[in-house]
């Protein structure tokens, strides 16, 4: 068995053993249900920041979608605290068919792309000088690494509607090879030195992202020409999975210049590396220092939600559509996000993801917070530690 068909067997029966003879717990309530629409505050952030600005006079507000990442939330989730809660087993069927969940993260897309449009209006009409439209990018860069994440919830469902929605939220940030990649690349070789989006120990976040943004490249390609050459296919068709989502950046990008002109290109490509950055950045932390056991055949075992760091923040959750609870995620990756679940037996970060990407930036501080972490998880043994692909062999 394949790691990627041991992954669907592990989420297959976790779905199974969760149905009752009803298939429903109808005494349970997701008490977080209508708050999940509070997600939509980060594509709203562009038109947040005009208003802003126009109101306040400060220009420090174009840059309100970074303030919402590193400042607001941070705070609010440290006053908020840990969810604690996690739904039952016999209500996850019904909370699987729920359509609402799905339509709170459709509704994601037609915000981030009129955001995105919103911002191409700005830098060429309103008073910014330079400063200002880097700022507005990075306020549309992070719309466009939580779009990642809303891709990264889309693209791994059945669905065709939902596959194709994935690609859509991607075009912005120029990522589309991130669908093969995460779902075909990461879910396979997770917590383990040849996956290149799972930081090592010792690691700096700025040494790891050209090797997880160059090396998932390169892995896209060679899983996307394997499965072409399986079907007997040509790699260069329209058939090929990465070419077809970096088309629609190439339509979306030519759009815009058109509409807008060739003033707004710098724009553009800055708010794309602003948003895989960001998502680079929770990519960072999900893993770090983690590594799968091995078979005694020198295969390595089935992920499970000890090969993920698990946050278990409630504010951070409800804007991210809970990929802190990555634990679960990994361990059964069809789940849809209301019905993940808080693994207390994963390791678990200090803090949510918008606190710990912040510290991810200063490897410093970084190592002070979670290098002890790591190895007292893995009570000091070194051996156990994936610190690359020189100690991969145990």
């Amino acid at each position: 068995m394949t790691a990627t068909s041991d992954a669907r067997h592990t989420e297959s029966k976790a779905v199974q053993k969760t149905d009752s003879p009803s298939g429903e717990n109808p005494r349970w309530r997701d008490r977080k249900r209508y708050l999940w629409p509070l997600g939509l505050l980060i594509p709203l952030s562009p038109f947040i920041s005009w208003f802003l600005v126009d109101n306040l006079r400060l220009g420090l507000f174009w840059a309100t979608g970074a303030w919402l990442l590193v400042i607001v939330i941070p705070i609010i989730d440290m006053l908020a605290g840990e969810d604690g809660e996690s739904p039952p087993d016999d209500a996850i069927p019904r909370l699987q068919k729920d359509r609402y969940y799905r339509w709170c993260t459709y509704a994601f897309l037609p915000l981030q792309y009129a955001g995105l449009v919103f911002a191409c209006w700005c830098w060429i009409n309103a008073p910014m000088g330079i400063a200002e439209k880097i700022a507005m990018s990075f306020t549309v860069g992070v719309v466009a690494g939580v779009g990642i994440n809303a891709a990264h919830e889309l693209g791994h469902k059945s669905e065709k509607i939902e596959q194709w929605l994935a690609k859509v939220a991607l075009a912005q940030s120029l990522y589309g090879h991130f669908y093969v990649e995460h779902n075909f690349g990461h879910h396979v070789r997770v917590a383990t030195p040849q996956d290149p989006a799972s930081s090592r120990f010792g690691e700096s976040f700025w040494r790891f992202l050209p090797r997880s943004v160059f090396g998932g490249l390169r892995s896209a390609w060679r899983i996307e020409s394997a499965r072409l050459q399986r079907k007997g296919k040509r790699t260069w068709s329209v058939e090929n999975n990465i070419l077809n989502a970096w088309a629609m950046s190439v339509v979306l990008f030519v759009t815009l210049i058109g509409i807008f002109g060739w003033e707004v290109a710098p724009w553009l490509l800055l708010q794309a590396v602003a948003g895989f950055t960001f998502l680079e950045a929770a990519n960072y932390l999900e893993h770090y220092g983690l590594l799968r056991g091995k078979r005694a055949d020198g295969s390595y075992v089935r992920c499970s939600p000890a090969d993920s760091w698990n946050s278990d923040h409630v504010v951070s959750n409800l804007f991210l559509y809970q990929l802190q609870r990555h634990s679960d995620h990994h361990a059964n990756p069809k789940l849809r996000y209301q019905s993940l679940r808080s693994a207390a037996e994963a390791p678990q970060l200090p803090a949510g993801y918008a606190v710990m990407i912040v510290i991810a930036w200063i490897p410093p501080l970084w190592r002070r917070v979670m290098d002890q972490r790591l190895l007292d998880y893995y009570d000091g043994d070194i051996e156990r530690i994936n610190v690359g692909r020189s100690r991969s062999r145990r």
